[in-house]
């Protein structure tokens, strides 16, 4: 049974939405019984004209839940994130954030690939972009433009900055969106210069929140049978993941501050990656004791053999330990040293201590644990061969999909405008001599 077929065809002729959600409900009914695992988004189709990261990141998620995100790229090379090439194919970086996606090629300054896109708009349940401030206007795809052609559809739009902001139409990518909501800021160590953090949440964090909010729009469709604009920012989501810091500010009455490895949040000690043996540039273990009660700095004096710090004054709650850090980093740090990061982990866990080595990501690619969890999967790429990647760390009991690798540019041509939108084979070949596709 080819269920997204099925679920357009209800789509394309039923006109009451209780009526499509009964007969939706019967297909997955029948789908549960003959014990066929289908992705959790199965039957939902994504319009996707998103580009680098934060917007692929957002489809990628939504493609490795079950939904067909058909990926619209410019003939002449595809989108920018593809490049630059690797090995004579597409960069690594375009086959990590766009793994289970088809790809079309459609000019869109052309007449003839705008009217595919149309098409295509109507058949689908998302669309996303996250091009610069005015060039999806300029395009002719505006939220309402979208919206004319396809009343149910859910569209999202990722910016820089949110709408009403000075700073609205500025050019924005993951550093920016670091900077202008407060990462920055309180990264590093208090004495230094702000400083990003290694991992591109500006980006990926941000379509994730897109994701999150795709997601709740569709949920609310089944009851109200429209589609709605979905807007994330940058800054803003930033801005999120900035919460504790504004705890901090809350308590301070002041900005919150860099503090290095201590947690931003109150006053914590131990809180500090210690270097072990081996003195590698990752050959250190993170070891933490809640402030909320002594229970761990107890289990740590305990397995240092430094007991006697137990009845001192300076070291009897969170805050005198915090006040002493220094004494309280050295009594630790000359224990951690006589073991590696993976002893010293072992030791402090089974201890009851929180800790944890300071793995890199070669470590982590070939940790037997997370590759029997499916964390790391090895594909088979058409240009690449195989390569090993990161996949999606949510796992649903009832939801599975295959990892399939990212598309070459304009590899489901023939698939989409053929099966989908009923293209001849001539056609198609037409609209490929012609440069439209």
């Amino acid at each position: 049974m080819n269920y997204i077929l099925v679920i357009f065809i209800i789509r394309k002729f039923v006109n009451n939405q209780r009526e499509i959600q009964v007969l939706t409900n019967i297909i997955e009914e029948k789908l549960q019984k003959s014990g066929i695992k289908q992705g959790a988004l199965n039957g939902i189709r994504v319009i996707d004209l998103s580009q680098f990261e934060a917007g692929p990141s957002c489809t990628e998620t939504l493609a490795w839940l079950g939904a067909e995100v058909i990926k619209v790229e410019n003939p002449n090379g595809g989108e920018q994130g593809r490049t630059p090439p690797t090995k004579g194919g597409d960069s690594y970086y375009f086959l990590l954030f766009n793994a289970n996606k088809r790809s079309v090629t459609c000019n869109l300054k052309s007449v003839k690939g705008r009217k595919i896109l149309d098409e295509l708009i109507k058949t689908g349940d998302v669309f996303i972009e996250n091009y610069g401030p005015g060039v999806i206007e300029r395009l002719g795809y505006s939220y309402e433009a979208v919206k004319s052609k396809n009343s149910s559809i859910i569209y999202a739009s990722i910016k820089g900055f949110g709408r009403g902001s000075p700073y609205e139409n500025f050019l924005a990518f993951d550093m920016i969106a670091q900077a202008t909501g407060g990462v920055m800021s309180i990264t590093g160590e208090t004495d230094g210069r702000p400083l990003k953090p290694g991992t591109t949440i500006g980006d990926t964090g941000t379509g994730l929140h897109c994701a999150i909010g795709i997601l709740a729009a569709l949920f609310q469709r089944h009851t109200t049978g429209e589609g709605q604009l979905v807007e994330v920012a940058m800054q803003e989501a930033m801005t999120n993941f900035c919460r504790v810091a504004y705890a901090t500010q809350a308590n301070t009455g002041k900005a919150a501050v860099r503090r290095g490895n201590q947690v931003i949040l109150g006053s914590s000690a131990p809180s500090e990656a210690y270097l072990c043996k081996g003195g590698g540039p990752n050959d250190y273990c993170y070891i933490y004791s809640t402030r909320a009660h002594n229970q761990h700095w107890e289990r740590i004096v305990k397995v240092i053999g430094r007991e006697d710090m137990l009845n001192n004054p300076k070291f009897k709650t969170a805050e005198s330990r915090a006040e002493n850090i220094k004494e309280v980093d050295d009594a630790i740090g000359k224990w951690v040293i006589r073991y590696d990061k993976m002893e010293v982990m072992k030791i402090m866990g089974e201890a009851g201590v929180a800790a944890g080595a300071v793995f890199d990501t070669m470590e982590l690619q070939n940790d037997s644990n997370l590759i029997d969890r499916g964390v790391f999967t090895e594909i088979e790429h058409p240009v690449h061969g195989k390569f090993t990647m990161p996949t999606f760390p949510v796992k649903l009991s009832k939801s599975q999909v295959s990892i399939e690798p990212a598309p070459l540019l304009g590899a489901d041509n023939k698939h989409v405008y053929g099966n989908i939108l009923g293209y001849t084979d001539d056609e198609i070949e037409t609209l490929s001599d012609d440069g439209i596709i």
